[in-house]
């Protein structure tokens, strides 16, 4: 059963990824954005998987899901990583 939750997430993830479509080229001026955008990328997967799993599959696409929140929360923390790295090396 879908909850109301869950689609808003989507639909707010997919307002999200229709900015960063049309904004692309001023996201690259963040330091190492495509770590930031991979990351962003591998969360709208799974809030995209959490919606589909009521439809078909619902084990497969509930194991997706969370290896995606998994991977993309792993590729948030390696961007906020680098980043702070790159500000300790500057001074």
């Amino acid at each position: 059963m879908i909850q109301e939750n869950e689609i808003l997430m989507l639909i707010i993830g997919l307002g999200v990824f229709i900015f960063v479509l049309g904004n692309r080229s001023q996201l690259k001026r963040i330091p190492h954005a495509d770590w930031l955008l991979l990351g962003f990328y591998m969360l709208l997967v799974g809030w995209v998987l959490t919606v589909a799993e009521s439809f078909l599959w619902e084990g497969v696409l509930n194991f997706l899901e969370h290896a995606c929140y998994a991977a993309g929360s792993v590729l948030l923390a390696v961007w906020c990583w680098k980043v702070f790295r790159d500000k300790r090396e500057a001074t």
